[in-house]
């Protein structure tokens, strides 16, 4: 029987082609093991392998601020139509204010943030008149905290706890407002990249120290509560028809 022996352009075509195969796997592995391992290693510091920066942690927190006075509207309106319901989620509203607002989310800024920016001589005036409107709502709080048991029967002290959800209101909506664009978005000129993510650490701490893991999460749950008790978890109705 002859045999047929290959070609030295065969052996090389073959040759090439195996290598076409062969590539791709020789490539993928190394580049897929190097993505485990850093899964891996995030992993086991028990880190998320996308952190919330320093800003975006702030500004979900003002969407907690935000949807807490959505309830304390809602409320407003009830007190002021006189209309049957539990005073007792404007209670728990302004607890939620109290906690996690003034004495978490505003003490961050005024721990880490808003020094850094008076160290750095930039918007200094933005920056005393949050400091003025955070000791404003602290004193705000209280009073709602105060006044909200008797809120439904007693006549003065419901007009009294409508003007102070009411005063809440526009005091923090532009407050968020101007942290969100204007000072937020500048925090990276005024700090070096290690105290920008030491600060993300420093805040995490904080959170998990208060309440707990997943504080944010939990927290967002309980307002979510609440307007389903006010009647207002329905975003759908918020839509002009």
């Amino acid at each position: 029987m002859e045999v047929v022996m290959p070609s030295k352009r065969c052996l090389l075509l073959l040759g090439g082609a195996l290598a076409t195969v062969a590539a791709p796997a020789v490539l993928v592995r190394p580049a897929f093991a190097e993505r485990r391992e850093s899964h891996d290693k995030l992993k086991a510091a028990g880190k998320k392998e996308e952190d919330v920066t320093p800003p975006e942690d702030l500004m979900r927190e003002h969407g907690v601020l935000d949807r807490v006075l959505l309830l304390y509207e809602a409320a407003i309106r009830k007190l002021s139509s006189n209309e049957d319901f539990n005073p007792a989620l404007v209670t728990q509203s302004a607890r939620i204010i109290r906690d996690f607002i003034n004495n978490y989310h505003e003490k961050s800024e005024e721990e880490h943030v808003f020094p850094r920016f008076k160290k750095a001589g930039k918007m200094t005036e933005l920056v005393d008149t949050l400091l003025r409107q955070h000791a404003a709502g602290r004193k705000v709080t209280e009073t709602i905290l105060r006044l909200a048991p008797s809120g439904r029967s007693n006549a003065d002290d419901r007009r009294q706890l409508i003007g102070s959800m009411q005063s809440f209101i526009t005091m923090y909506r532009p407050h968020a407002a101007r942290e969100d664009t204007d000072l937020f978005p500048k925090l990276k000129d005024v700090v070096s990249p290690h105290e920008y993510d030491a600060m993300g650490e420093d805040f995490e701490k904080k959170e998990h120290e208060l309440f707990g893991e997943d504080g944010f999460e939990k927290m967002a749950a309980r307002v979510a509560q609440l307007e389903q008790q006010m009647g207002i978890h329905d975003l759908d109705q918020f839509t002009p028809h």
